[in-house]
């Protein structure tokens, strides 16, 4: 999993780098056309035009049906029965397609978080850095040791219901760098990054395959005692025509509408 990530993170920073010179819209804009040609393929590949179109013909039969026996109750729910029925044949018919791009967008849409989805942290501002152990930790707390530029603004503090100890820590200027988690004599490091600038931010790296699905913007873990290390980072948002959203919502849009307009050359019933 461990490999995987890595080869998916780093085929989109270099996409994501292509366009740093542009705000980050730009990438994400043509990211999203892609997906959305990419949707049709896959759609014109697993799906079946010929029985779609049938269904299509049976709904508007059923639909001028019961306009036509609107004054007769047994025929009008005979037509009901029918277009429910045809209804559920289209959907039947659209479910594998969809089923086929479930995966890879999912994936594509975990690892794109890291992108898009979080800002640094601000300078001059606390955060907490929080560390889940897979037990009650005994004896000394592990000692966190931050990058230049990085200050311990207050004492680590456990919580020992939650097998967690969490640290306060203050970026004091813009950058980019790695804090070490010392745990006897074992370190584990986790990345940082504070400013302005968007950029690829991980974070949080955890130790579990599983977990790697969801949180995969850093190789696992491979200390035993550990489950994971978390930083949360303010989420950032897309400004699209002076509205600011979720970057969420600018890749559907962009990916749906290029999916319509192409529909055609693809030769795609929906």
């Amino acid at each position: 999993m461990g490999l995987f990530n890595g080869a998916m993170n780093g085929l989109l920073q270099g996409f994501v780098a292509a366009f740093s010179w542009a705000p980050p819209i730009a990438g994400l804009t043509v990211l999203s056309m892609l997906v959305g040609a990419a949707m049709l393929w896959v759609f014109r590949k697993t799906s079946d035009p010929v029985r779609k179109r049938a269904v299509k013909r049976q709904v508007h039969a059923y639909l001028l049906e019961l306009r036509v026996y609107a004054e007769d109750p047994a025929m009008m729910w005979r037509a009901q029965k029918s277009l429910w029925g045809a209804n559920w044949r289209y959907l039947g018919l659209a479910l594998e397609p969809a089923l086929w791009m479930a995966l890879p967008l999912t994936v594509l849409l975990i690892h794109l978080e890291a992108f898009y989805g979080r800002t640094p942290l601000p300078v001059g501002r606390d955060a907490v850095l929080t560390a889940a152990f897979r037990s009650p930790i005994d004896g000394p707390i592990p000692e966190l040791l931050p990058p230049p530029g990085v200050e311990l603004s207050a004492p680590p503090v456990r919580i020992l219901d939650r097998s967690e100890i969490s640290w306060r820590i203050r970026p004091a200027r813009p950058l980019s760098g790695v804090l070490r988690l010392r745990i006897h004599g074992q370190e584990v490091t986790k990345t940082i990054d504070a400013g302005a600038a968007p950029r690829f931010i991980a974070r949080r790296r955890v130790s579990s395959p599983l977990a790697a699905l969801w949180h995969p913007d850093e190789p696992p873990i491979s200390m035993d005692t550990l489950r994971w290390i978390d930083i949360p980072y303010p989420e950032a948002s897309i400004s699209a025509f002076g509205i600011h959203m979720n970057w969420l919502i600018w890749f559907f849009i962009v990916s749906l509408v290029t999916a319509l307009a192409l529909q055609k050359r693809f030769g795609v019933v929906l």
